[in-house]
């Protein structure tokens, strides 16, 4: 499987393992206790990858960590906002099967502006058709 298919299958699978975990914290566990138990073992579960895989580090050793930059740190502070607020959606009542459907099409329509201004994206008539989608969706999805 080559790297464009891999990173899909990786990134839906571990997206449904997220949510899943996250339906299942305990109501009564402490939110930033969970959150620190989950970012250690993502720690550790990182740390192990890069001592036994350095070449997928893409550096020898740890040299690398001299090319961490500034969105490195600020992706700590985003991904720290994410997990608390589908952890606390999810105790607020959101229902597994809306609340990520939900956020990420809110996520794709400010995200599409960023990358045509920041990122020269192009928008074509048939993204276009697909934002109009999306609102439509999100509208028949927000309605009782």
């Amino acid at each position: 499987m080559n790297l464009y298919w891999f990173s899909f299958v990786l990134t839906v699978a571990s997206n449904v393992g997220y949510h899943f975990f996250q339906k299942e914290i305990q109501p009564d566990a402490p939110p930033f206790f969970s959150l620190a138990a989950s970012y250690l073992v993502g720690l550790i579960t990182t740390l192990i990858i890069i001592v036994l895989f350095p070449k997928l580090n893409g550096s020898v050793g740890w040299k690398g960590i001299e090319k961490v930059g500034w969105a490195s740190y600020g992706l700590g502070f985003a991904l720290v906002g994410l997990e608390l607020g589908f952890l606390l959606a999810y105790r607020a009542g959101w229902k597994i099967s809306f609340a990520a459907l939900v956020c990420n099409i809110g996520v794709t329509l400010i995200l599409i502006p960023i990358g045509f201004f920041a990122y020269r994206e192009s928008l074509t008539p048939s993204k276009g058709v697909g934002v109009i989608l999306s609102l439509a969706g999100l509208w028949l999805l927000a309605k009782k």
